[in-house]
């Protein structure tokens, strides 16, 4: 059977009509239409949906960003030119199989026994033989033995010139043409589907039923009706986020200019959430322990909800989505890292905010998250563990086993190591502009053998974290390097430390020099705390930079390395008589001179330098935390479901019919001669030519008519 890509012919209207209804109910419209999708969706697929502009700015940049948006690329099944061509697509397939459904029906009915004898000597598979018996007897055993193998079979007794000739007319595979059928009206199941479960009739609502969408904030109950969806909404896809020991009943559909409210009939209580992890770090299961509780009837029913193992309720699927915080309570404590900061302690809750003020200066820090695991690996790091591997050692098994097995598995080493619980907030300034900051609550060992507080700070959401690191003292906390901050701001304990480092250093009977060496610890220390003006007068940088500055105003470029080595080991001196200082006046024991205290005073004097350059005046530790969890569930109404998976079950039978359900029909016409006996005429034609035709055609003829491939 050949199917014409040409539309129906429509005989009367105008010649537009002809034409549009041609083109709609060709096949080369539906395949264009196909097409279009498929290229589409993979735009979808490779594009991520719904996010917020900012993030399609940073990776698009301004122009191309407008331009994807106003093609609606960042909401590809929802745009209203994807759902059009859907529909089209609907249309045009249904028009095809409409008009081709009934022509494969009465080719599946007809027999085609009135092939002409002459037409039986064209076929590529034919074969002739003399039989014994008459043509009516031997149209009889043929009939019989066809229909035996599964055959149909119809007989045909027709008049000749020789006498009463019989034609014998049989077909099987005639499933192939249901084949064709159920793959076009698959495609039109699935894309009916699909229109019923995106957002048509949410969209219809809008268009028709005075809904809009919501872009303002506060409480979700104060939001008015015209921005809700009735809990008859007919399909709906929406999530919803549930606090531990909370319950929620409206889900937030999100729409590319704002969201929309869908009420459910329903309330969902999280009573208890639950998340395992993998030693990565990577959530390995989280489930949600639930209470459903119906608005109608007050019936409570306790369910547990899973990544692929969904909960329904009134015919709303309840699907578990991801996970987030609930609302942890947090205390954090103040690290003052100018002299005019002070230290205090705050309390907070994530996705709240708290005003600060100092003065004139006007700051507001807003919670953003906390993460009380976090998995890094080290396995890079100085000092951390190595392969003694030796290189001129060959090793298949170990090669093949590092590359094999498990999908996890990669040649690079790796040592992971939980570092505790960390912070990310955010400080706002009066103007609205806000820097993102994430510290970690416990000090880390980097792999150098000197636990430090890591500090991060970014500017945007599209950089990655830079983070300064703090040195712990021998008690693991901050107070050791605070302690040598707030000495550096003071000029007469840097006067004092400098006294102590010029006597330690220098034979006290060697005025002259010890005055020099004062001299220049002095300025060195100046320098450092940024009290002291550097390259350009009036310019105070402060740290590593306001040396490198000087010497590069004051020193010949031909001296500065040497000079530059004098001048840090000199402040290394004065800053670790000024850190014994700064401990004699607390009372504590001094630092030993030892490794660990020049490991250190050496990250000491590299967090002292970055302080100068971080973009606040104070960060912020994590002290206590109370967790709590939410579970962000999708809600989904879902009609379109049951058409989808009932397309899918016919594509993959249609598709399978077609590819291996072969067409054969067979003619053999049975003609008398003279003496008594007929002449057989056998033709056999198939829908594609395959060896196993040939090998089937060879077994029929020598089994109806007698004839062996060797006497053909």
């Amino acid at each position: 059977m050949s199917v014409s890509t040409h539309g129906l012919r429509v005989r009367s209207g105008s010649h537009a009509w002809r034409a549009t209804v041609e083109l709609l109910s060709s096949m080369r419209f539906a395949i264009s239409l196909l097409t279009v999708i498929c290229i589409a969706s993979i735009i979808g697929t490779v594009l991520v949906q719904q996010q917020p502009l900012a993030n399609y700015v940073n990776q698009f940049g301004p122009f191309w960003a407008e331009v994807f948006g106003a093609a609606r690329l960042y909401a590809v099944y929802s745009a209203w030119w994807f759902l059009l061509i859907l529909a089209f697509l609907v249309i045009s397939t249904s028009l095809c199989v409409t008009r081709n459904t009934p022509r494969i029906l009465s080719e599946m009915r007809a027999y085609r026994e009135n092939i002409r004898e002459q037409s039986l000597q064209a076929f590529g598979q034919k074969a002739r033989a003399d039989l014994a018996g008459t043509p009516e007897a031997e149209a009889q055993r043929i009939g019989q033995m066809l229909a035996g193998g599964g055959w149909k079979v119809k007989l045909q007794q027709r008049g000749t010139a020789e006498g009463t000739g019989w034609m014998v007319a049989a077909k099987a595979g005639a499933g192939n043409k249901i084949g064709y059928i159920a793959a076009h009206g698959a495609i039109v199941l699935i894309c009916l589907g699909g229109l019923l479960d995106g957002d048509m009739i949410v969209r219809a609502q809008m268009w028709l039923g005075g809904k809009s969408v919501y872009t303002g904030g506060g409480m979700i109950a104060d939001v008015s009706p015209e921005h809700r969806l009735s809990e008859r909404n007919p399909t709906f896809r929406g999530n919803i986020l549930v606090a531990e020991g909370t319950q929620s009943s409206t889900a937030i559909l999100n729409q590319s200019d704002g969201i929309l409210l869908q009420d459910l009939p329903f309330a969902i209580e999280l009573k208890k959430f639950i998340v395992e992890y993998y030693s990565t770090g990577m959530p390995k299961l989280f489930a949600s322990e639930i209470v459903i509780h119906d608005k109608a009837t007050g019936e409570k029913k306790e369910a547990r909800v899973e990544v692929n193992h969904p909960a329904s309720f009134r015919g709303i699927e309840i699907y578990q989505s991801s996970f987030d915080d609930g609302g942890s309570s947090v205390k954090l404590k103040s690290i003052p890292l100018t002299a005019q900061a002070k230290p205090f302690e705050i309390d907070g809750v994530i996705g709240g905010s708290s005003d600060l003020t100092n003065g004139s200066d006007k700051l507001t820090l807003e919670y953003t998250a906390l993460r009380v695991i976090n998995v890094e690996n080290f396995a890079g790091t100085p000092g951390a563990s190595q392969s003694g591997t030796d290189v001129r050692k060959v090793d298949l098994r170990a090669s093949l086993d590092a590359r094999l097995g498990a999908a996890n598995k990669t040649v690079t080493q790796k040592e992971l190591r939980n570092v505790g619980p960390s912070i990310t907030y955010k400080l706002r300034d009066a103007a609205g502009q806000a820097r993102e900051f994430h510290n970690y609550m416990l000090p880390v060992d980097t792999g150098d053998g000197i636990p430090v507080f890591l500090l991060g700070m970014r500017e945007t959401p599209a950089d990655q974290f830079r983070y300064m690191r703090i040195p712990a003292d021998e008690q693991g906390e901050l107070d050791g390097f605070l302690r040598l901050r707030a000495a550096l701001d003071d000029p007469a304990m840097r006067n004092e430390a400098v006294r102590r480092y010029a006597s330690h250093a220098v034979d006290p009977t060697r005025t002259g020099l010890a005055d020099q060496l004062s001299q220049s610890a002095g300025r060195a220390l100046a320098l450092f705390a940024g009290s002291e003006t550097g390259k350009s007068p009036g310019a105070r940088t402060g740290g590593l930079q306001a040396i490198a500055d000087f010497m590069e105003a004051n020193v010949p470029e031909a001296e500065r390395a040497r000079a530059g080595d004098v001048l840090i080991r000199i402040l290394n001196g004065a800053l670790f008589e000024l850190a014994q200082l700064s401990r004699e006046k607390a009372g504590l024991k001094p630092l030993p001179t030892d490794e660990k205290t020049r490991g250190f005073m050496t990250q000491a004097v590299l967090a002292l330098s970055d302080v100068h350059v971080y973009p606040a005046p104070m960060a912020f530790r994590l002290q206590e935390f109370t967790q709590l969890q939410a579970s962000v569930f999708q809600v989904a109404r879902a009609p379109g479901r049951n058409v989808v998976y009932l397309g899918c079950l016919l594509l993959i039978l249609g598709v399978f019919a077609m590819l291996y359900i072969r067409e054969r029909r067979l003619w053999v016409w049975l003609a008398p001669v003279d003496g008594g006996g007929s002449q057989a005429t056998m033709a056999m034609s198939a829908n594609r030519k395959t060896m196993d035709g040939d090998r089937e055609f060879a077994r029929l003829k020598e089994k109806l008519i007698g004839l062996k491939d060797a006497q053909a």
